[in-house]
């Protein structure tokens, strides 16, 4: 997949495919979409586009804190898209400026000079152009004198990405994540850099490794403990581990820590980069008033953690 962040330098693609969107999970119902854009480049003899923004078009027309949650970051769409077998990404740089061009301006000067396109597979509701003002209608009207063909995404199909991501942000906030892996068709992950903590985990005999997010707009799983795997730089396969989400309220902590403890092993990990992919929720968060009950329960939660992910202790 050859990805593009230049509208200025833009190679000729042969009979473009293409459609628009922030593809933000690449999930089952994007799947979908992929296909019908691989279908209709095999009819014509083209190669597949997908435009998208960076940032998201939200953190510019409405800019507040936590405004966005993403499922995936611009490198993992990246890496998504092209194992979906893509042929190529535009990565559109969303300004205010080009948030203000006209439909008409969108369409003349966005999509048909920089792309040519043989076809336009757009949903029923994509709105585009100052105020949302540009539609299907208008795509409609001028496929003629452009000379593009204009496939439509039928108002179910949109309905269901929708629903999809919806459904998928909302079962991660709440801890379930085996329904939002099924929604993605892939096992959710994060990715974070190993930095030092206050050691506590390692006075408890269960060292972890805190993470610090390389995105702070990646959605972050509900507060709780998870069975999860682990990928290390340069080490073949996932490891087993057991991972804790949450302020600490045995130790009435302030702040929200991720914390990855491996089983059966202790090299140094610090400023690596690991990336942790959500298996099973196990429980919520809860205060111990003893800390010999707290290590009893982490004992519970990693054998279940270990019983989980089929791992022997």
């Amino acid at each position: 997949m050859q990805v593009h962040r230049d509208l200025k330098q833009l190679p000729e693609i042969r009979n473009a495919v293409i459609t628009i969107g922030t593809f933000d999970g690449v999930h089952e119902g994007h799947r979908f979409i992929i296909q019908q854009l691989e279908q209709a480049a095999a009819e014509c003899n083209g190669e597949t586009v997908i435009i998208t923004f960076d940032p998201h078009p939200r953190e510019v027309l409405m800019p507040k804190p936590n405004n966005i949650r993403l499922l995936t970051t611009l490198p993992e769409k990246i890496a998504l898209l092209e194992e979906a077998g893509v042929d190529h990404l535009v990565v559109v740089p969303f300004t205010k400026a080009f948030s203000e061009l006209s439909a008409r301006e969108y369409l003349e000067d966005f999509l048909i000079a920089r792309f040519k396109p043989h076809t336009i597979i757009i949903g029923y509701d994509h709105r585009f152009g100052h105020n949302r003002e540009g539609g299907l209608e208008l795509l409609e009207m001028e496929q003629q004198r452009y000379g593009f063909r204009l496939l439509e995404i039928p108002q179910q199909v949109v309905n269901d990405l929708t629903v999809s991501s919806t459904k998928i942000r909302k079962s991660l906030q709440e801890g379930e994540v085996l329904l939002a892996n099924e929604l993605l068709g892939y096992t959710y992950f994060l990715s974070g850099t190993v930095v030092h903590g206050d050691k506590m985990g390692r006075q408890l005999g269960y060292p972890t490794a805190n993470l610090h997010l390389k995105d702070e707009r990646k959605l972050i799983p509900a507060e709780g403990i998870y069975a999860v795997r682990v990928q290390i730089p340069d080490q073949e396969g996932l490891l087993p581990a057991v991972m804790s989400i949450g302020f600490r309220p045995t130790f009435n902590g302030t702040d929200l820590r991720l914390e990855v403890h491996l089983f059966d092993f202790n090299a140094d990990l610090y400023n690596q980069e690991l990336t942790v992919y959500f298996i099973e929720y196990i429980r919520a968060n809860q205060k111990f008033d003893d800390i010999k009950d707290l290590i009893v329960q982490m004992d519970k939660d990693s054998a279940q953690s270990r019983e989980i992910l089929g791992e022997k202790a």
